[in-house]
């Protein structure tokens, strides 16, 4: 599978900016797709996952109530919907993918578990 990210830019604090991944190479009802950004000078970290066959999303704790993860099957692409965003939401978004060989595996916020991984789009918000 192979991930292309785009979206990414300069905003302010306050506004919303939506991500995208278009994912292909593959089907996908057997993948997890996550969204993973890592902030200048800091570990990766995992922000939010879906999993492609039924649209089950996850999030970290830091995002959960801003942010969206969304899968458009007719599009093959993944959204990350993110509003009010701080300063602290600055870093470099990736998009990444987990095969599971069962369609209905649990899922993960743990970045060492994708291990497909797209381009990055830098976010930076100002204050």
């Amino acid at each position: 599978v192979q991930l292309q990210a785009s979206g990414g830019g300069l905003v302010q604090a306050g506004d919303s900016l939506r991500l995208s991944c278009a994912v292909s190479g593959s089907t996908f009802n057997h993948y997890h797709m996550g969204w993973i950004r890592q902030a200048p000078g800091k570990e990766r970290e995992f922000v939010a996952g879906i999993r492609w066959y039924d649209g089950n999303t996850n999030y970290a704790d830091s995002v959960k109530g801003r942010f969206t993860i969304s899968r458009d099957s007719t599009k093959n692409t993944v959204y990350l919907q993110m509003n009010n965003l701080t300063p602290d939401d600055t870093a470099v978004y990736y998009c990444a993918a987990r095969f599971r060989s069962s369609m209905r595996a649990s899922m993960s916020r743990d970045v060492y578990d994708y291990n497909k991984w797209g381009q990055g789009t830098l976010v930076t918000v100002s204050s």
